[in-house]
C-alpha cells in the first residue's frame, strides 16, 4: 500500500478508540487475523506496524482494515469513514446532485434505520410539518437525525421515482430532475375523470429496459405513454404487459423551478 497522508486528526481518534478499549497494537493485531482468516481474505489484517503508523497519520485504511478497525472497537463503521472525511449522511444530496440522464426508480432503504441523514435543524426541532418556510442554507443550521425518525411520515408503501434530465415527457408539468412518490397500489389505469392536465393521473413505468413518466391510455393489449403539448413528443405505444407495466400511480413531486445551469448562468 502506497503511503498516503490520512485526514488530519483522524490518526489520533483511531488511537483515542484503541485507548478506550484498552487494547494495545498487538491485541489489535492478533484480533484483525481472527477476523481476517474467518472471511477469508488477507485484507482485513491489520499490522501492528500498520496500526501504529495509522495512528501517527501516515496512511489511510482500506475499507477492509477500517472494517476491522469498527469490528474490534465495537464502533460504527459509518463513525470511523467520517474521520476520513467521508460521510455516508452527504450520499443523497449528491445524489441529488447529480444529473442523471435516464428516468429510474429511486432505490429503497440505501441506508439502513441505525443511519443519519442531514436536515435543517428547523426540521429537527419542529415537528409541524404543515406550515411553508424557508430553510436556512449555512451547514451550521443543519444536524444529523436518525432515519426513524421520519417513519411516522408513512412512506414505508411508497416507491420514489427520478425523472432524468432528458426525460421531457411531461414538461413542464414535470421538470426532468424531478423526484415522485409513486404509489405502487395504484398499478392499473383506470377511466377516472378528470378537467384538465393537473388531475389527470400520472403513471410511472417500466419499459423492461428504461422507465417513463408520463400519462397513459390503455386500449386492449396496447399501452400509451402520452407526453404534455408543450413537450412536443409524440405518443409511445407498447404491447401491455410485455414491453410495458404500470408501476403505480404518481401520487406527489418534488422538483426545481430553474434549472441550475440557469441559475449559474443569471449570477
Amino acid at each position: 500500500m502506497k503511503p498516503r497522508g490520512a485526514t488530519t486528526g483522524a490518526g489520533e481518534r483511531i488511537k483515542i478508540l484503541r485507548l478506550n478499549a484498552r487494547m494495545t497494537t498487538r491485541e489489535v493485531e492478533k484480533l484483525s487475523l481472527e477476523i481476517s482468516k474467518s472471511k477469508r481474505n488477507p485484507e482485513y489484517y491489520i499490522s501492528h506496524a500498520w496500526l501504529t503508523d495509522i495512528e501517527n497519520g501516515e496512511f489511510t485504511p482500506s475499507i477492509y482494515k477500517l472494517y476491522s478497525l469498527s469490528a474490534v472497537y465495537k464502533s460504527r463503521f459509518t463513525e470511523l469513514l467520517g474521520y476520513f472525511g467521508l460521510n455516508l449522511s452527504d450520499i443523497g444530496m449528491d445524489q441529488m446532485a447529480v444529473r442523471l440522464p435516464r428516468t429510474h426508480l429511486v432505490p429503497g432503504q440505501f441506508l439502513g434505520a441505525q443511519e443519519e441523514i442531514r436536515v435543517p435543524v428547523q426540521l429537527a426541532v419542529d415537528s409541524s410539518f404543515n406550515e411553508t418556510k424557508i430553510l436556512q442554507r449555512s451547514p451550521e443550521a443543519w444536524q444529523k437525525l436518525p432515519l426513524t425518525v421520519l417513519q411516522h411520515l408513512n412512506t414505508k408503501d411508497m416507491l420514489y421515482g427520478y425523472v432524468g434530465f432528458q426525460d421531457f415527457t411531461l414538461y413542464p408539468l414535470i421538470r426532468p430532475g424531478s423526484f415522485v412518490e409513486i404509489n405502487p397500489r395504484q398499478n392499473k389505469i383506470r377511466a377516472t375523470p378528470w378537467t384538465g392536465d393537473h388531475d389527470r393521473p400520472i403513471y410511472f413505468v417500466d419499459l423492461r429496459d428504461s422507465y417513463a413518466c408520463g400519462w397513459c391510455q390503455l386500449d386492449g393489449r396496447q399501452l400509451s405513454i402520452v407526453a404534455h403539448p408543450i413537450s412536443r413528443l409524440q405518443v409511445r405505444t407498447y404491447r401491455y404487459p410485455d414491453e410495458a407495466e404500470i408501476v403505480g400511480r404518481v401520487t406527489a413531486v418534488a422538483m426545481r423551478l430553474v434549472d441550475p445551469g440557469e441559475m449559474a448562468a443569471s449570477e
